[in-house]
This record gives structure tokens, sequence and C-alpha cells, in this order.
């Protein structure tokens, strides 16, 4: 895809379901978008679009090592997605949605192209996101996802016309829904019966 970006804005607390009806279409043909979280604005596709990842690592300047997200509508998804024991799913159901990605075990729904090829892992997240939860009501699958972040840059962008001018010939469409936050999930390792921290970002950590 990628001949003309979309940019569409939506109210951040209210989002107008014609708008991101617009977003869903465009996902729904193989599109690469721009979308909001709570931790700065991330580039998204369908799980299933093939080149999806190609062009998320090629937009961020990623090798193919570089791990990709799933982000997830809620808890119940996310458990379709990795092995989740009872000590992981209470943990996870206290902190989610949060600024957390959690790295777990990936289950068998997750393509192995998508894994981390020794580990057999894959990171995940629920986010408060208000614009990003409506729109991931429309998908029984989660969003690939890795967060926007200038080559150079620690932090990831925050403003989605900013966006549009920067990244506009190289998506499908930048969902607009207003400012984000700009400091980073905390990441945490649950693939053994403790959680490890790994990154600290916004989320607090409890082990």
């Amino acid at each position: 895809m990628a001949s003309s970006c979309k940019y569409i804005s939506v109210h951040p607390d209210n989002p107008q379901p014609r708008m991101l009806e617009q977003v869903v279409e465009i996902l729904k043909k193989g599109g690469v978008i721009a979308y909001p979280t709570e931790s700065g604005y991330a580039l998204g596709c369908l799980l299933d679009i093939k080149d999806g990842a190609d062009r998320i690592r090629q937009i961020r300047r990623l090798d193919d090592k570089h791990e990709l997200t799933l982000m997830c509508r809620d808890l119940s998804n996310l458990s379709e997605y990795a092995k989740v024991g009872n000590t992981q799913f209470r943990y996870l159901k206290n902190h989610l949605p949060g600024p957390y990605t959690f790295l777990l075990p990936a289950s068998r729904e997750v393509p192995k192209r998508l894994q981390a090829p020794k580990r057999k892992t894959i990171g995940l997240r629920v986010t408060p996101n208000v614009v990003t939860n409506a729109l991931l009501s429309y998908f029984d699958k989660p969003l690939l996802t890795a967060t926007l972040i200038q080559p150079g840059e620690s932090s990831p962008m925050t403003d989605g016309w900013t966006i549009q001018e920067e990244y506009g010939h190289c998506l499908d469409a930048v969902l607009d829904g207003g400012f984000s936050g700009f400091e980073p999930t905390t990441i945490i390792d649950f693939t053994e019966e403790e959680p490890v921290l790994v990154r600290q970002g916004q989320g607090e950590f409890f082990a």
C-alpha cells in the first residue's frame, strides 16, 4: 500500500466510529498505521499481514532480530497468544491495562516468524489508551506493533501531525488521538515463575 497516507483525527476520549472504521478498512487491506498509546505513538498492522513486520522494521530501521510486540485488546486476548500460568495471570490481571510490555512464551497462535528465534517468546501489551482500545474492538486479533522512535532518539514520537509530516510517505494512515505520553513502557520478562525487570519505564515494578 502506502501510495497516500490518510490523516485521521479522532476525539481522544470519545473517538468517532466512522473515523475509526476508515482506519479499520486500511488495516484490513494490509496497511501499516501510526496510532496512539499511553507511551508515545506506535506503528501497527494486522498480525497476519506477511510483509507488515518487514515494513515496520524498515520504517524504524530495525534489523530482523528486533522483536516486535503484540498490542492486545484485553487479558483474554493476550492469553490466546502467550502461555500464561496461574502466577503470571494473577500478576497480569493486577497490572493490565497499563504501561507494561510483558515477555511471555509464545503460544501456537503466534507465527514462528514473529517469535524470538531461540527463546520462542513474544512481547505483549494491553494499553489503557481509549482510542487504541476502540480500534482493537473491531478485530479478533492483536496488532503487530513497535513504538515509533526516530533514529538517534530515545523517546517515542507523541504528535500525530508531526508523524504525518515525517512518515506520511511510508505509512497508510496516521490515527491522531491527541497527545500521548512519552515515557516508555516497563518491560518485564515473565517467561519463568518470577517476573524479572528488563527496563524500568512508566509502570511500577513489583517482584
